[in-house]
C-alpha cells in the first residue's frame, strides 16, 4: 500500500545545519559527504559547504520540521502564511519532494 505523503513525518537531514539571517533560515549541507572527499575533491578557494538561503515561505516550512509532524499538520499550520491562497498544498508537496530529493529530509512514520 503506497503512503500518501501528507501522512509522512519529515525530519531534517543528519547533514544539514540551520542557521538564521534576519527572519530567513539558512540551511548548510557538504559538499562532500565523506572527509576524503571534501580534503581533495573540494576546488580550492572554496567552500566545504553549500549554503542554502530560504525565502519567506520556505523559512515558514522549514522551521515546522520538527520529526514529529506530518506533512498534512505542516501545511495546516501553514494556512494563514500562505493566505488560504488556491493550490497551496501542492506547493508545499512540490517543496517537499525537492527537499527530499535534495537529502535535506528524510521521512519517518
Amino acid at each position: 500500500m503506497k503512503q500518501n505523503l501528507f501522512d509522512l513525518v519529515p525530519f531534517i537531514g543528519e547533514h544539514i545545519t540551520t542557521e538564521k539571517e534576519g527572519e530567513l533560515s539558512v540551511i548548510t549541507f557538504p559538499r562532500f559527504r565523506t572527509k576524503f572527499m571534501q580534503k581533495y575533491l573540494v576546488p580550492k578557494n572554496k567552500s566545504a559547504t553549500i549554503r542554502v538561503r530560504l525565502d519567506e515561505n520556505g523559512t515558514a516550512v522549514w522551521n515546522l520540521i520538527d520529526g514529529k509532524r506530518t506533512i498534512r499538520a505542516i501545511t495546516e499550520s501553514l494556512a494563514e502564511q500562505f493566505n488560504h491562497e488556491a493550490n497551496y498544498e501542492y506547493r508545499i508537496a512540490v517543496y517537499f519532494s525537492q527537499l527530499y530529493k535534495q537529502g535535506f529530509v528524510k521521512y519517518g512514520k
